[in-house]
């Protein structure tokens, strides 16, 4: 049984032999050009954020407010992060699909059903970004009004880090599945029925997205281990009709 963590560490070895490296290079960079133009605006604005929230704290729940801190940075930071990932993963979309597909030649033997070529397969990609973002946006809208409101604020880092799992999972997984022609709707529902190696491999992608700089390294590996879990546990499932 191949288990998330596993295919993590196989995948990121994969990535880097001769004749896939040199595929890493561009979603490299572009991680590095929007984590560094959107670190500076959070570490400037940050401060001034977090005041904001705590004025809010009604005076009734005063005595709670050395509980209440940790959370709202807590909450902040994975807002934070979600945005980090969205934008990134927008821009970085075309390249990933691309290196999914010469990945699973290498680790298969074949080519996905779908395999594109690179003009077609950016156009194709950032269409399936929007529809992650549609079904993504309105959930992180809903745990994010959830984080503002007294008393269901206490369980919204708990709901963050779930979510996180769960969008992460979503994010890596969809490209091994969108190059061999699975539906989103189809691909929600394999992932589902599948929960564990889906939640734990988007939890392991959860915490190597927080790794500062590793995580540049470290991410094109999460795309071949997403290729290497959609080989052992999705593959074979069988759609609904």
């Amino acid at each position: 049984m191949l288990d998330a963590f596993t295919a993590l560490t196989r995948g990121t070895r994969l990535v880097y032999t001769r004749g896939l490296r040199r595929y890493v290079f561009a979603p490299i960079l572009v991680n590095l050009l929007v984590y560094s133009t959107m670190l500076g605006y959070v570490v400037t604005n940050f401060g001034g954020w977090l005041d904001a929230w705590m004025a809010m704290v009604p005076g009734w729940l005063g005595w709670l407010e050395w509980l209440i801190w940790p959370l709202f940075v807590i909450s902040l930071l994975l807002i934070v992060f979600f945005t980090f990932t969205l934008v990134t993963h927008l821009i970085a979309a075309p390249f990933y699909g691309f290196l999914a597909a010469k990945v699973e030649i290498v680790a298969t033997g074949r080519p996905p059903l779908d395999d594109r070529g690179l003009a077609r397969a950016a156009m194709d990609a950032l269409g399936r970004e929007l529809v992650k973002l549609a079904y993504i946006l309105p959930r992180a809208l809903l745990l994010f009004v959830i984080s503002w409101i007294p008393g269901l604020n206490l369980v919204a880092p708990l709901l963050w880090a779930l979510f996180s799992a769960w969008v992460m999972a979503i994010t890596y997984l969809d490209y091994p599945m969108d190059n061999n022609q699975v539906s989103f709707a189809d691909m929600r529902r394999r992932l589902a029925r599948r929960w564990w190696p889906t939640l734990t491999y988007g939890g392991w992608v959860t915490l190597i997205t927080w790794a500062p700089l590793a995580n540049l390294f470290l991410l094109p590996g999460a795309v071949a281990a997403a290729v290497l879990m959609w080989e052992r546990h999705y593959a074979c499932d069988i759609a609904t009709p």
